[in-house]
């Protein structure tokens, strides 16, 4: 299979925080399956480090206050695009991530309160009908 993959479990250091959260059994993935890197807010134009943001709302606003649902949007449509083009089958996504989590994020306080919801890419991922996984459930492959 091939499988779209948050960079940042691939051990890339593309977080906000400039750092990785390889995840060895996601990594442990790519002895049978190609594993193709993507980080959506990088994608978007975001800067690495990047001030931490989470979704209020219908936005995605950073810690600071400032509005960056546009680059968090474009770079979920992008990271779609590469899904498509390159003809993958699933997608493991970042939990918890405001770009990239799925069924459950940050509530938007700064707070480290979870709610439920999606991330702006895994919104898009599962408005396109794409499979998404996150890195606690890498047991489906």
């Amino acid at each position: 299979m091939k499988i779209l993959v948050s960079a940042c479990l691939l051990g890339c250091s593309c977080r906000y925080d400039g750092k990785s959260k390889a995840d060895e059994r996601v990594l442990a993935l790519n002895t049978c399956h190609t594993l193709i890197p993507v980080c959506p807010e990088q994608l978007g134009g975001l800067s690495t480090p990047r001030l931490p943001a989470e979704i209020q709302g219908e936005r995605v606003i950073r810690r600071d206050g400032a509005d960056v649902t546009a680059e968090y949007s474009m770079g979920a449509r992008e990271a779609l695009r590469l899904y498509q083009l390159l003809g993958c089958d699933a997608a493991i996504l970042k939990a918890r991530s405001p770009s990239c989590g799925k069924g459950c994020i940050y509530d938007g306080t700064f707070s480290g309160t979870l709610t439920e919801g999606s991330g702006v890419t895994a919104a898009l991922f599962q408005q396109n009908g794409v499979r998404i996984f996150t890195e606690d459930e890498t047991n489906q492959f």
